[in-house]
């Protein structure tokens, strides 16, 4: 197994999956401002990479998202993801405009789709990929360092709230991620 250790070591096992490319290039056709695949799509990559497992773990959902203030809709939204499915139909999409997410999650206005990646609970969770004519592209507000190393710690905005570093304990113990990923290390506080 070759080690993960930069973002581009990261690009390249993205590249080099057939099923990961494919649905980066679904996803540039919407042609969405400020779009996004992020969170588990690339975090469960990672992960089966550092344990080495050559089936991928099945995803809950893909988390596509994209940042548009004109119209907030949310069936907009549901209407993106029928377009998704029409596309790749045996696929779980999930698509979110950030420019309303702050009202659901109970925050501030997010300023961009990169903000509302910043608001995401886990370290290994705040991180996106897009495709645009062809080329990769990473955002990880708080860097890649932890997903590469398979280390679970809450964001700054969840380890700065007591609140929602409540929240982030409970994912944590409800997502029984240790069971499916057993090498992870888990920590409580950055």
């Amino acid at each position: 197994m070759e080690r993960l250790l930069t973002e581009s070591d990261l690009i390249a096992l993205i590249e080099s999956d057939t099923w990961m490319m494919t649905i980066l290039r679904c996803v540039e056709q919407l042609q969405l401002p400020d779009c996004w695949v992020c969170a588990g799509f690339i975090r469960s990559k990672v992960w089966d990479h550092l344990h080495e497992y050559k089936d991928r773990t099945p995803l809950g959902d893909i988390d596509v998202i994209y940042f548009d203030k004109q119209c907030i809709s949310e069936q907009l939204e549901k209407q993106y993801e029928q377009r998704l499915l029409q596309s790749l139909p045996k696929e779980p999409w999930s698509v979110k405009n950030q420019a309303r997410m702050h009202v659901i999650n109970d925050s501030e206005p997010y300023q961009s789709a990169v903000d509302g990646i910043a608001h995401f609970p886990e370290l290994p969770t705040a991180i996106g990929v897009r495709l645009t004519q062809g080329a990769l592209e990473i955002v990880a507000p708080y860097g890649t360092h932890q997903l590469l190393s398979g280390i679970v710690a809450p964001t700054p905005y969840f380890d700065e709230n007591t609140h929602l570093h409540d929240i982030y304990q409970k994912r944590i113990h409800n997502k029984q991620w240790q069971k499916v990923w057993p090498k992870l290390a888990f920590v409580s506080s950055i």
